[in-house]
């Protein structure tokens, strides 16, 4: 029996919620018994007394008060323990009693946290719980990162002998396919904004610094005058900076917000956008454009990071400050053919990330764990 160590819920990870979901059902369709185990919200969710007090609370019930579940989840004696966020290593030390599996997103907090460029600038306690994260990585297992970039960092700064590190692509979350043109078209005609006579670019993300939202609209304001598109972000609502610069270089009457559609409403702008806008500073492994792909909608990223792996040679690439190199591609992608051309790339590059193939590597990983203990 496998036990899963999930996310807080409070703490908004979007995308951990769903591969937490993910490895839980796609571990129970491969017939491996699994039971899936977070922390609970007993404290955390009094939001009413203020963020600083809300996050002193949510630590009480992640370090405090979940422990004493997981040991008694621990007598039930699980064969291994897989950790599915990095960011709960520090649980690690408490599962003594079987082998533990983490699976490492990103490192890019504790870099920031020891002083590295990262986009994640740490405060005093965060550098604390960042080493904290850090030494139960070191005291795993094994580490299963979702990219060679992000296993390059952890044979960094935890050493290549011990723990095990391995790299398993993230799959697809969700099954998505390029639906047919009249289909998509008229579900996103359903959706409060949309024109469907005008073309768009699409940006799936939050306003996290890293994230280069604001690159992503000077790389859009320096299309304007020679197409007639719109912008689109799905995701976050701009913040008020964010707004003040969209009015500053004259597109804000032209960007449409959807706040944290679904799969299915991703899977309809995935198959309607013109292209997906990616220019990342820095990423642990790039979700959105694997989805964007398995939509045959053609990818522009930065070449930060990760996101050559999983864009593979379906991405037009660019340094993450050449918004006019990103400007350029997208116009390129104007024309039909160019555009055919890359949308037929993208569904093709899409199938190296089958689910099911994530799920069999995790199972060999556990597989291996079993014979070693």
């Amino acid at each position: 029996m496998v036990l899963l160590i999930g996310n807080y819920s409070p703490d908004q990870q979007q995308s951990m919620q769903r591969f937490n979901t993910m490895m839980l059902q796609g571990l129970t369709a491969a017939g491996i018994k699994a039971e899936l185990i977070k922390p609970a919200p007993f404290l955390g969710n009094f939001r009413a007394l203020g963020c600083f007090i809300a996050k002193w609370l949510a630590y009480i019930d992640k370090y405090v008060l979940f422990p004493f579940c997981l040991r008694k989840k621990l007598d039930t004696c699980p064969s291994l323990v897989h950790i599915l966020d990095h960011s709960n290593a520090v649980y690690v030390a408490r599962c003594e009693r079987a082998p533990v599996l983490v699976t490492c997103h990103d490192l890019l907090a504790v870099r920031g946290a020891l002083g590295e460029e990262t986009d994640c600038p740490a405060s005093l306690t965060g550098r604390v719980l960042q080493r904290w994260i850090l030494n139960g990585l070191r005291q795993a297992d094994h580490v299963a990162c979702v990219s060679q970039a992000t296993a390059k960092d952890a044979e960094h700064l935890i050493g290549k002998t011990h723990p095990t590190i391995s790299v398993v692509y993230l799959g697809l979350n969700y099954p998505y396919r390029k639906l047919e043109t009249e289909v998509a078209r008229a579900r996103l005609a359903k959706i409060a904004g949309f024109d469907v006579d005008f073309p768009f670019v699409l940006h799936v993300g939050s306003n996290l610094r890293r994230k280069n939202r604001d690159g992503v609209l000077r790389v859009f304001a320096l299309t304007k005058d020679k197409w007639k598109g719109q912008l689109v972000f799905a995701g976050d609502l701009l913040s008020p900076q964010l707004l003040s610069l969209a009015t500053e270089l004259g597109v804000a009457d032209r960007i449409i917000q959807v706040q944290n559609p679904d799969n299915e409403t991703l899977e309809i702008l995935y198959s309607c956008a013109h292209a997906l806008l990616y220019p990342s500073r820095f990423e642990g492994f790039g979700w959105p454009i694997i989805e964007a792909q398995a939509c045959g909608c053609p990818v522009l990223c930065s070449k930060s990071g990760p996101l050559p792996e999983a864009a593979g040679d379906a991405g037009l690439f660019r340094d993450v400050d050449d918004e006019a190199g990103f400007a350029n591609d997208l116009l390129s992608l104007t024309e039909p053919v160019e555009r055919k051309t890359w949308s037929e790339k993208s569904l093709r590059n899409a199938e190296r990330f089958s689910t099911d193939k994530m799920i069999a590597q995790y199972v060999d990983i556990y597989r291996q764990l079993e014979i070693k203990s």
